[in-house]
């Protein structure tokens, strides 16, 4: 029997994507046993106003700016075709129904660990997949039962998309916290201008 493509499942809504996303992917795949990252695009919540938030496709595309031809990294659009609202166990479910040959793991900040009882079928997540921790300050590594939580050394990257946009806005050259040609592509559409 062949082995299972590890994939590692980054969700966010990188509006923009930036160097501290791409670091610690790149991290998780070099120095995590990872053979491939997916960074899932999250769609905009329909019942929340997000007069910043780009649209899905633009996002999914500064994503592929970013990511260029690298073979482990992925854009993954998935979940703009469940059904909304949407949760991470039925993307979880489909992927793995979906792709059959690959063995998913999912990538989270520890502030979200905190909380992750909270989250629809957390239990379910926690016995059937493994969850990657990426530490944050001021989080506590939280400690569930029946779960597969690894919680490796990623340097911390204290850069923010929200920073970025907020800069841009103020006509701040934030060239070196970006791709340059995601950070090309934001200035020739004059987004968060």
């Amino acid at each position: 029997m062949q082995n299972k493509r590890e994939v590692l499942l980054f969700f966010g809504s990188f509006n923009p994507i930036h160097i501290g996303h791409l670091a610690i992917a790149n991290y998780m795949v070099e120095f995590c046993d990872i053979d491939e990252l997916w960074f899932v695009i999250t769609p905009q919540n329909p019942l929340k106003k997000a007069k910043d938030l780009l649209p899905d496709r633009d996002r999914q595309h500064l994503v592929n700016l970013a990511i260029g031809n690298f073979h482990k990294f992925k854009a993954c659009d998935i979940e703009f075709y469940l059904q909304k609202p949407n949760y991470t166990i039925n993307t979880l479910t489909y992927l793995s129904e979906k792709y059959p040959t690959c063995k998913f793991s999912l990538l989270i900040g520890g502030d979200n660990l905190e909380t992750f009882y909270k989250w629809k079928n957390y239990k379910m997540i926690l016995e059937k997949y493994r969850i990657y921790v990426y530490k944050r300050p001021g989080a506590k590594i939280v400690e569930y039962e029946n779960s597969d939580i690894v919680v490796p050394d990623v340097p911390q990257m204290e850069i923010s998309a929200s920073f970025i946009r907020d800069a841009i806005s103020k006509n701040k050259d934030v060239r070196y916290f970006l791709p340059e040609k995601v950070y090309e592509y934001i200035l020739k559409m004059g987004w968060w201008k």
